[in-house]
């Protein structure tokens, strides 16, 4: 909860600071322009009205108030005397407005008048041929109350201060909407223990990120609980293969001793033998689950076919086909290892005869072992590359066998940046192994 708290503070903070400086700035910038803006829209409008009472004057005098122009509704002709000689219904019978008068070659002029009812802005145009004789008509427009009044910074700062407010907790309100499905993951992470992998996080059904960030969590559960099954059925299954050997051994060992028969110690050499092969496949897994990496070289794999199978005996006999110059990049023993396993399988489980064909296709290397044993059932050849799984006929024929070699050769293989897998031989079993060319 304080995770999630401190992200929803750090963020209300952050929008509060950033969108007050832009708020802010908006009403400086607001206070600073608009008293001149207003004024100058106000001086334009005056000034139009002015010089059309201007041009009136110029043909006719008027014998009432002067009518209105365009919002314009306070307007004076004063002549050369000072004298009003014309005005609007509101400056009927007054003095004039101002003293101000166009002086030079300016015909206009400006002037702010502040009476006890506000604050006006006065133009005046002059026309000295006008019917009164020389005469200036002059127009002017009340300032708004909010142009004249000092509540203005103070509207502005209350109302940039309220929508700040709003903002901020606006932030607050939406950040924690948005963090509470966080929330319930990490709190539902939280509560999720090694001894029990089997709990999920719910997934939202609102189908965005947080949606899909649910539905990894759970994916990432799912995986972490197979690979703890998998492990703890390793090490039960290690547990077991180990276990043979070592009491099969301290059987023939009293015996031995007891008999001193050649037969007892033999079959207990034999015992040792598989145990240390069990052993030695444990630690290769290891290296390999551990990700350890193994000097590369250049290596051409037909030839190392053939050097593998010339090396070790076979019970059946082999029938090769291998391409020259068939170049794969990878550890030298590891590859011989997959070799070895491969070939060994067949020669257990093969009838009469095992093939073996190595041949390059586009980019990859592609080996097959095939062999006329009795072949691996379609639901069975993914799970015959599970630790310590083996089929009925390889127990019934080879109970020697660790339960480890087309795993550890698919693993290799892997690594290698290849694949392993049981190919379509019919009644038959082929093993194919793919690595990129080099």
């Amino acid at each position: 909860m304080v995770f999630g708290r401190s992200i929803r503070a750090r963020m209300t903070i952050a929008t509060v600071v950033v969108f007050g400086a832009i708020v802010f700035a908006g009403v400086l910038a607001i206070l600073l322009t608009y008293p001149v803006k207003a004024r100058s829209d106000l001086v334009d409008q005056a000034g139009d009205a002015s010089r059309h009472l201007a041009m009136v004057i110029g043909r006719q005098r008027f014998t009432g108030p002067i009518p209105p122009r365009n919002g314009v509704f306070i307007m004076q002709v004063v002549d050369r005397g000072g004298h009003v000689v014309a005005a609007n219904t509101t400056l009927a019978g007054r003095p004039p407005i101002t003293r101000a008068r166009p002086t030079g070659v300016d015909s206009q002029v400006q002037d702010r008048v502040c009476l006890p009812g506000g604050c006006m802005v006065v133009v005046g145009t002059s026309n000295p041929a006008s019917v009164y004789g020389p005469a200036v008509a002059y127009a002017a427009l009340r300032e708004p109350f909010l142009l004249r009044s000092p509540f203005l910074p103070l509207l502005l700062s209350g109302s940039a201060a309220v929508l700040v407010a709003l903002m901020g907790w606006g932030a607050w309100y939406g950040v924690g909407r948005v963090l509470a499905p966080v929330e319930r993951i990490r709190s539902g992470l939280e509560r999720i223990s090694a001894q029990d992998l089997s709990r999920r996080i719910d997934v939202p059904g609102t189908r965005d990120e947080v949606a899909e960030l649910a539905a990894t969590v759970n994916d990432t559960l799912a995986r972490l609980e197979d690979a703890a099954e998998r492990n703890r059925r390793f090490v039960s299954d290690a547990s077991h293969e180990l276990r043979s050997p070592i009491t099969g051994l301290m059987v023939r060992l009293e015996e031995g001793l007891a008999n001193l028969d050649e037969a007892n110690w033999r079959a207990a050499l034999k015992d040792v033998q598989r145990l240390s092969d069990i052993v030695h496949d444990l630690l290769l897994m290891a290296r390999l689950d551990a990700g350890s990496e193994a000097a590369k070289e250049r290596i051409d794999l037909g030839r190392l076919v053939e050097e593998e199978i010339a090396r070790r005996p076979c019970r059946l006999p082999l029938a090769v086909d291998a391409e020259p110059g068939l170049f794969v990049r990878g550890n030298r023993l590891r590859l011989a290892r997959v070799l070895t396993n491969l070939l060994s399988n067949a020669d257990h489980y093969g009838d009469s005869r095992v093939w073996v064909s190595a041949r390059g296709q586009a980019d990859q290397v592609v080996v097959e072992v095939l062999d006329d044993g009795p072949g691996i059932p379609v639901e069975m050849r993914e799970r015959v590359f599970e630790r310590f799984t083996r089929l009925d006929q390889a127990r019934a024929r080879d109970s020697g066998g660790t339960g480890l070699g087309l795993p550890i050769a698919r693993d290799i293989a892997r690594a290698h940046g290849g694949t392993l897998e049981v190919g379509d031989g019919g009644p038959h079993t082929r093993m194919v192994l793919r690595l990129p060319r080099d």
